[in-house]
């Protein structure tokens, strides 16, 4: 199974909306994230968020660009901010057998996530950045899985202009 973890773009301050949506900037990152991703060829037979507007309307750019249906976007707090790695991984294990999902989330939980696929029971530092998608792979009975690939916003943004 391959998945795909994005951090929300950027937001707009709690003062300014208290919803804190995607602001101009991070609605830009993400669409440039997701011209991106239909270049690559990405398709997901699952898409997922977090209940917070900005990660819904991430999952949303996403799914429009890859062509998944945004009806069909999955909600759950098993990708909020503070979610345990565990609970995310139990979620994700639910949807074995599909072949590529993408959780559009929040930090700290999606670096505690990355970290948790790549070395279970050993923390490791993996950067997450607004805008940015990183792939892994994860085989059933295996114990950890395989970063393929990371891309910051400014790469995607290079490649989502072509």
């Amino acid at each position: 199974m391959l998945i795909h973890l994005m951090q929300h773009g950027a937001c707009l301050p709690k003062e300014v909306n208290a919803n804190q949506p995607l602001s101009p900037v991070g609605r830009e990152q993400v669409e440039k994230t997701a011209r991106a991703a239909a270049i690559l060829g990405l398709s997901f037979q699952l898409v997922v968020a977090s209940s917070k507007v900005r990660s819904v309307q991430t999952a949303e750019i996403m799914a429009r660009q890859t062509g998944y249906p945004v009806d069909r976007i999955v909600v759950t707090d098993a990708v909020k901010a503070m979610a345990p790695a565990a609970e995310t991984l139990e979620f994700i294990h639910e949807y074995e057998g599909l072949d590529s999902i993408l959780i559009t989330g929040h930090l700290p939980s999606l670096g505690l996530l990355a970290s948790a696929i790549l070395s279970p029971g050993k923390a490791v530092d993996v950067r997450v950045e607004n805008g940015g998608l990183m792939q892994f792979s994860l085989e059933p009975g295996k114990p950890a899985g395989t970063l393929n690939w990371a891309m910051t916003p400014s790469q995607l943004a290079i490649l989502g202009e072509s």
